[in-house]
C-alpha cells in the first residue's frame, strides 16, 4: 500500500478549477481524476490506494456537504477537503464536525491546498494500513477453535490461569496447552502483543465470528 500512487479525487462544476487542480496534483506526484459532479464520483470504483477528495461546497445534483455524508459513510479512508467561493461559518463549521480535514474559501494558496492534501493522504494511508493489519490478525483468529477463542478472550483481560480454568470449568495445565496454541496460531510474542491484537479485533471484528 505505501508504494501505490496516492490519488486525489477533485468535484467541482468548474472546468477550469478542475484543469488548474489537475495540472497541480500531477506536478505534485499524485494521481488526479477530476469530476463535474457529486454522481460522477459516486459512480466511480472504490480504490485500495491512499486518496483524499477536493470536494465544491455548490454542485448542481448533490451538494458538498451532501456528498460529504454519503463519503463518510461509506469511504471511511478518503479525506475531504472542502474547497469553495462562497464560504461561510455556519457551513464551513458543519463541514468541519462532519469530519473534513480542512475548509478552504477561494482564492486560497497553492501551498495551502499542497499541505492540506500531503496531510490528507497521510491520514488516509494510516488508516488503509491499520485495515490491513487488522485483516491479518482477524484471519489469523478465524484459525482459533471456539475454545482457543474463550482463552483468549479471557487471559487478554489479565485473567491468570487458575482463573480462566475455574471460569471455564478446564484444568489448568488444559488452559496452558490452549494459551500456548493461541500464542503460536496468532504469532504473538508476548501476552503483552496478544492483548494488543485483541483490542484492535475488538474495534471492527465480531470476536464469535
Amino acid at each position: 500500500m505505501s508504494h501505490t500512487v496516492p490519488i486525489v479525487f477533485v468535484v467541482d462544476d468548474d472546468i477550469s478549477v478542475r484543469e488548474s487542480l489537475e495540472l497541480m496534483i500531477s506536478s505534485a506526484g499524485w494521481r488526479p481524476e477530476t469530476f463535474s459532479s457529486a454522481q460522477g464520483f459516486l459512480s466511480h470504483p472504490r480504490v485500495q490506494a491512499p486518496s483524499c477528495l477536493i470536494l465544491d461546497v455548490n454542485l448542481p445534483d448533490l451538494n458538498g456537504l451532501e456528498l460529504q455524508v454519503r463519503v463518510a459513510g461509506d469511504r471511511t479512508d478518503m479525506p475531504i477537503i472542502f474547497i469553495t467561493g462562497y464560504g461561510d461559518v455556519p457551513t464551513s463549521v458543519r463541514a468541519m464536525k462532519a469530519g473534513a480535514v480542512e475548509f478552504l474559501t477561494k482564492p486560497f494558496s497553492d501551498d495551502a491546498l499542497l499541505e492540506a492534501i500531503r496531510n490528507a493522504i497521510e491520514h488516509s494511508r494510516a488508516l488503509l494500513d491499520r485495515a490491513v493489519e487488522v485483516q491479518v490478525i482477524a484471519d489469523r483468529y478465524r484459525m482459533l477453535s471456539r475454545r482457543e477463542r474463550e482463552v483468549m478472550s479471557l487471559v487478554t483481560t489479565g485473567r491468570l490461569n487458575k482463573q480462566v480454568a475455574f471460569d471455564l470449568g478446564i484444568s489448568e495445565i488444559t488452559v496452558k496447552a490452549h494459551r500456548g496454541r493461541v500464542m503460536r496460531k496468532m504469532q504473538a510474542g508476548s501476552l503483552v502483543d496478544l492483548a494488543a491484537m485483541a483490542a484492535k479485533l475488538s474495534l471492527g471484528q465480531n470476536r464469535s465470528a
